[in-house]
Order: structure tokens, then C-alpha cells, then sequence
């Protein structure tokens, strides 16, 4: 690991679910609008504060702000909009929080303040949410995942690690489950810290994160869990098999390119053996069909699918899941030099199928069509999913919140639509559209790289080709994968997007 970089996997806060409110601890209470719920004359008596003062700092019940108050014991309470009290709103209620605070412990720390007026300073990282008296799991869920991911943050820098939130209490009302909530609290921490090392491995730059380092650490973070093995395989490995797709996109870099391969093997699994399938491109200049410069400095993400698929992996061991899982991260840089492949080649990948290349900067389905092929030929998989930033269609398609997903199930396609809802992952199903399927026929070889037709739709028709008759979903999040501001437990750069959707998804699969 470079020693410039900060730890990775980035530490999370903690997160307990208590029964009750705790003296001497900074405290978060949330504002509902109308009859949703308590409103701010109700966080004022919670604080023991006129309404006055709440109205004076901003308060509103608007979700996703989060204003600190001055208390009378020279502490601070924090009044949180939560809106109507939806999963959505809790989420961004739960990130805007943990950035305030983020934010109000910085500025102490920078100011050589005593942290005072956070709680006693062994309390100053440590905060307690009131939770709603209807409060369910998909609440807490909810809340956690904002409360995690919002205070995320990534720099590599000279200056020491600003203070962070280390723990949170969530104050369970009267009569409620606790032990039940807490195993939810859990689990969706487990759910974030997937998220976030996703974003670790996506924020890393490119001068550090090559193909060697992103599927080493992937391997080094595996070592240690239960019935999960990591098996890094180099180019000369690939030569051997004859990856040409992985090959040739990482001809043209001096470093060369890896494959990653995880197996998740569970005693007494249950249910189908998934295979994901991951992007893992630690740097894309387009190769000879170069980039514009604006934006380049983003393609350090462009293996925002693999680093998904390493994630939940990991997490998948974590939680214990019964059920088979295989993660392949196909990684390599895009580069220009004399040995890059050129448009016009003809590329042989894993099985033997031919394609014609059309452009160097479509090069993520080459390396996804070597692993696709290798998946089915040797691993017997029963569904099979790849994700990846893949197309700027997707982008003008559906925005920079939204995954595509395309689909050869239905039955699969809703299972994943369905995970993603329940973690807070929006996917909007694509259509295969079959009047384009000739379009992808090759002449001068087997298929094409680039047929023409809409981006997104004959992208994923092209990775068709190498998938046989699998149930399979292609998931392409060249939208969401990277942020440019903060929204909701979102913030800017790597977003770690579809690592929740995967665990949520083999969880599904381990359950029927």
C-alpha cells in the first residue's frame, strides 16, 4: 500500500441501536412536515429550547438539512429534516447530518478548539439519533447508510486525518424491537462498507492504482475471510488462454494488465451460483482513439465496476451469505503508444470468437467479453451479471443518478431492480432491442466492436454474444459511478454505485 494514501478500506462510523437518550451526549432529533410526524415545536421541547431558536438557525423539516443549535448546558443538539419520513428521505437526512458534523468537528479541530460544545470530550465523536416512534427496518436502513457514507471522505494529503464521527447511538422509542433494529443497523453498515471501499478503490489515483495494485488489493483484502479465495492471474497467464480482448486494450501500457478471480464457496450453499462480472480499467485515455483532455482526470473511476464487484464480494464473505458467488475483474490500462491496438484490428478472445475494432476507446467490452466467455466456458454459472462505466448513452439516457440495466430475464432483471430499491440504488430497465442485433454481425470478423445504432442498447447486444443461453443482466453505470457535488449519503467523485445492489442481490438469491 503507498504510504501517501490514506488506509483503505476507509474507516466507517459505528453504530449501535439503545433504548435510552443519553446526558452529556450531542444529540440529532428529526423534523417531520405536516402530520408525518413531530415537527420543530417537538425537537424545541426535546432540547428544552424556545421554537424560536430553531427557526433563528434555519431549521425546517426539509429532508436533508441538518442545522446545529446552541443549548442551554453550552452544548449542541442537532435538528434534522427528514420530510414525510420516507427511506429516501431518512438517507439524505443521515448524509447531510454526518457532513454537519464532519464540518463542526473540523472547524474545531482547525481552530485548536476544546471540543466542549460537541458533548465531554470523551464524547465529542460520538453522537445520538432519536428514532421516530413508527420506526421500522427499512427506517434504520435507511438512516445508517446516510449516516455512514455522508461523512465519507478521500484525500491524499500531508495533513493529518481530521477528527471523524466514530459512533453513533440510535435512542429506539418505547416498546421497540432493539435487538431486531440493531441486527438491521448492522447489516446495513456492512452494506455501506461496501459502498465505501468501492469508492476507495475508484478515488485511488491512477498513479498508484494499475491493474497489478487493484487486483492485488483486492486478493490482500480477501486473505482473511471465510471460504473466500483470491486468485490474481498476469499476462502472461492470459497469453497462454488467449485473452485477446484483455490483451489488447493493455498493450499499449507498460503496465501490464491482470485478472482478478473471487470465490466465494460457502458450506451448505443454497440456490444458483452467481457470477459478476466487473470493469477494471485503472486508467482509460482512449487509446489511439484518444480522449478530449477535459475529463481525462476522471478515468481513474473507469474500474468503478470492478472495484463494485470486489466490494461486494468482500461483503458478501462478511455477512456469511449461503450461496456461491464468482467475482472476475478483468484489469488493464488504456494507453497510446506503438504497442496499442489500433481501429481495424481484429481481436481473437477467450473461446475463439473474433472482433472487429472500431474504436480504441470502446475497450471496457472488450475486457468484459474475455471474462464473460471464460465464465461460461469454465465456471457453470447459473446467472450472470456484469456491471461497468461503459457508455456516455447511458449518461444522456438516464443522468448521473440512475444505472441501466439491460436484461435477457425478466425474472433476473427484476431481482435486481428490486435490490437496488431496497438499498437505495435506482436501475432503470433498458430495452434489447432487437432490430439492432444485426447491426453487432461482423464482416471482416465474427462481431463488431462499435456497430451502429444507439450506444448503450448495441453495447449490451455485443456482450450478448459471448454470454450463451445464461440468465444475464448487464448493468451499465457510466452515470452514477461518479458525482460531482454532494447529494443524499452521496458525495463527490467515486461513488462506489452497484457494490449495495450486488449484496442485496445474492442475499435475494441465498433466500429462494
Amino acid at each position: 500500500m503507498d504510504p501517501a494514501l490514506p488506509a483503505i478500506p476507509t474507516a466507517l462510523v459505528e453504530v449501535d441501536v439503545v433504548r435510552q437518550w443519553r446526558d452529556g451526549v450531542p444529540g440529532a432529533v428529526p423534523v417531520f412536515d405536516g402530520e408525518s410526524g413531530p415537527g420543530l415545536a417537538d425537537a424545541a421541547e426535546q432540547f428544552d429550547v424556545d421554537a424560536a431558536v430553531l427557526e433563528a438557525v434555519g431549521a425546517s423539516a426539509s429532508a436533508g438539512t441538518a442545522r446545529a443549535l446552541p443549548l442551554r448546558d453550552g452544548g449542541v443538539g442537532w435538528a434534522v429534516g427528514v420530510g414525510s419520513g420516507g427511506a429516501a428521505q431518512w438517507r439524505s437526512a443521515g448524509g447531510a447530518l454526518a457532513r454537519a458534523v464532519r464540518e463542526r468537528l473540523g472547524e474545531a479541530a482547525e481552530s485548536d478548539e476544546e471540543p466542549g460544545d460537541l458533548g465531554e470530550a470523551s464524547d465529542a465523536d460520538y453522537l445520538q439519533v432519536k428514532l421516530p416512534a413508527d420506526v421500522d427496518g427499512e427506517t434504520v436502513t435507511a438512516l445508517v447508510l446516510g449516516l455512514a457514507l455522508g461523512g465519507y471522505r478521500f484525500r491524499v494529503s500531508r495533513r493529518p486525518v481530521p477528527p471523524r464521527l466514530r459512533k453513533v447511538l440510535l435512542v429506539a422509542p418505547e416498546g421497540a424491537d432493539v435487538a431486531a433494529l440493531g441486527a438491521q443497523a448492522r447489516r446495513a453498515r456492512e452494506l455501506a462498507a461496501a459502498t465505501a471501499l468501492a469508492r476507495d478503490l475508484a478515488n485511488t489515483p491512477s498513479n498508484v492504482k494499475d491493474p497489478a495494485w487493484l487486483t492485488g488489493t483486492g486478493a490482500e483484502l480477501a486473505g482473511d475471510l471465510p471460504d473466500l479465495t483470491a486468485t490474481v492471474r498476469d499476462e502472461k497467464w492470459l497469453a497462454e488462454r488467449g485473452f485477446g480482448g484483455i490483451l489488447a486494450v493493455g498493450g499499449g501500457s507498460s503496465r501490464p494488465p491482470r485478472l482478478l478471480e473471487l470465490a466465494y464457496r460457502p458450506k451448505g450453499a443454497t440456490g444458483p451460483h452467481l457470477v459478476l462480472v466487473g470493469k477494471g480499467i485503472t486508467f482509460d485515455t482512449g487509446g489511439i482513439s484518444i480522449k478530449p483532455a477535459e475529463g481525462m482526470h476522471l478515468m481513474r473511476t473507469d474500474m468503478s465496476g470492478g472495484g463494485a464487484v470486489i466490494a461486494a464480494l468482500l461483503t458478501i464473505a462478511r455477512l456469511g451469505l449461503p450461496v456461491r458467488v464468482t467475482g472476475l475483474v478483468p484489469s488493464a490500462e488504456n494507453h497510446v503508444s506503438g504497442s496499442a491496438y489500433r481501429p481495424g484490428d481484429v481481436v481473437r478472445h477467450y473461446g475463439g470468437k473474433t472482433t472487429e475494432v472500431g474504436n480504441t476507446d470502446a475497450e471496457g467490452r472488450m475486457v468484459l467479453a474475455d471474462a464473460i466467455a471464460y465464465a461460461v466456458d469454465r465456471l457453470e454459472p447459473d446467472l450472470l451479471v456484469d456491471v461497468a462505466t461503459l457508455t456516455g448513452a447511458m449518461k444522456v439516457a438516464l443522468g448521473l443518478r440512475t444505472g441501466g440495466l439491460f436484461a435477457s430475464d425478466d425474472e433476473l432483471a427484476e431481482k435486481v431492480r428490486a435490490a437496488g430499491a431496497r438499498v437505495g440504488e435506482a436501475w432503470w430497465r433498458m430495452p434489447l432491442v432487437e432490430d439492432h442485433a444485426e447491426a453487432v454481425k461482423g464482416e471482416l470478423a465474427d462481431v463488431k466492436q462499435t456497430p451502429s445504432g444507439p450506444g448503450g442498447i448495441t453495447a449490451a447486444l455485443f456482450l450478448r454474444e459471448f454470454t450463451g443461453d445464461l440468465p444475464w443482466a448487464h448493468l451499465d453505470i457510466a452515470g452514477p459511478a461518479r458525482a460531482e457535488k454532494d447529494h443524499d449519503e452521496v458525495v463527490a467523485g467515486g461513488t462506489g454505485f452497484a457494490a449495495r445492489s450486488l449484496v442485496e442481490l445474492a442475499a435475494t438469491l441465498a433466500d429462494s
